[in-house]
């Protein structure tokens, strides 16, 4: 093992990771366009959260377009795709707290 790959491993008790090469630095993320406010995107999302976006459309009534664009329209996320992935969670959070104490929740969710 070389010096400073010691000194690393001494100071934080982990081994380096091996840096990534182009053999293995496919992407999960899959890109899809979206219609956002009449314009369209493309988003890259992982493909549990383009499952996820799917099932919160389809309980809220709403299209995946419409469900984007109205996080779109109210997002502090500095991206569009973070803000879908915040939305995401605090939807599945929301859900899964008891009855009553989703109010209590920050007001950043759309449709409370």
């Amino acid at each position: 093992m070389r010096l400073s790959h010691q000194i690393i491993r001494m100071q934080t008790g982990f081994p380096r990771r091996a840096r990534r090469t182009n053999e293995n630095a496919s992407s999960s993320l899959v890109i899809r366009n979206i219609v956002v406010a009449g314009h369209r995107t493309s988003v890259r999302l992982e493909p549990p959260m383009w499952d996820a976006l799917h099932d919160v459309a389809r309980r809220r009534n709403a299209t995946v377009h419409d469900l984007v664009t109205d996080i779109d329209r109210y997002r502090t996320a500095s991206s569009l795709t973070a803000a879908i992935r915040v939305y995401i969670v605090d939807f599945y959070r929301a859900a899964a707290l008891p009855a009553g104490q989703a109010e209590t929740l920050s007001p950043r969710r759309l449709g409370r």
